[in-house]
């Protein structure tokens, strides 16, 4: 008969080649263990380190064990409609799965007259002075995401100031105490070109990329974010929660 620990591992483990777990996901911690199987803390703590040992997790010291990536070719999977994963960020994310984030501001500015942007057939809009920033987010010093965020200073005053590190949804709820209620996404394909202005992949031959448009939304209906991203398709696949936390509204458009 395998030891206790073992067994409950593989219970985990089976969760996480299911996909119930996905890279990034938490996996439970010692005392939610110890509450579920009715097992010692030495068992549980066996339990996480069997799993971080054979590489399906990654325990980060203060904050807990984390879904390792494994799929092919290391492609990074992010979920629509998944607020937990917004929340994350990009840095925290890619940290929970076993890489290394790196963030290069390309334009930093403020926009006096607002930004809008069409999404899910609906025209959002931030009125007033707008943070624009746009960043080249890499992982292990691979260009993933070529990000374009813009911000309601109006909402959000002082946050041009803040590190480019942080997770910007949690930055929302925390420091500015905006409870978010939608998030509108459309997510799309097209094919990036070498010779294309929008080429700071730096790739020599055609790839795919996937286009995420999305604005948050807060509980006053006034936008606090519309985003405009570039994702190498080669590199990353989306999934959908179909559980989410809040309400939130997600399209896909494969024509585009």
């Amino acid at each position: 008969m395998q030891p206790k620990f073992i067994a409950i591992s593989e219970i985990i483990i089976k969760r996480i080649k299911e996909g119930e777990l996905m890279p990034g996901d938490k996996v439970p911690s010692e005392n939610e263990l110890i509450s579920t199987y009715k097992i010692s803390n030495t068992t549980a703590r066996k339990c996480l380190l069997n799993i971080e040992s054979r590489g399906y997790a990654r325990r980060i010291k203060g904050k807990g064990t984390f879904v390792l990536n494994r799929t092919v070719e290391h492609q990074l999977v992010r979920t629509l409609g998944s607020i937990s994963s917004t929340r994350k960020g990009f840095n925290e994310s890619l940290i929970a799965e076993g890489y290394t984030p790196k963030n290069i501001i390309i334009e930093k500015n403020i926009l006096n007259d607002g930004i809008s942007s069409d999404i899910m057939g609906k025209h959002y809009i931030i009125d007033g002075a707008v943070l624009k920033i746009r960043q080249l987010r890499y992982a292990d010093d691979i260009l993933m995401k070529d990000e374009t965020r813009y911000i309601s200073l109006k909402l959000c005053p002082k946050i041009d100031r803040l590190s480019s590190e942080i997770s910007y949804f949690k930055t929302y709820e925390a420091q500015y105490k905006l409870k978010i209620s939608d998030i509108k996404q459309t997510l799309s394909v097209d094919i990036l070109d070498p010779s294309s202005a929008l080429n700071n992949f730096e790739v020599e031959k055609q790839i795919p990329i996937f286009v995420l448009d999305s604005a948050i939304v807060c509980e006053s209906e006034q936008v606090i974010e519309i985003e405009r991203s570039f994702y190498r398709g080669d590199k990353y696949k989306f999934a959908i929660n179909a559980h989410p936390e809040y309400n939130l509204n997600y399209s896909f458009n494969p024509d585009k």
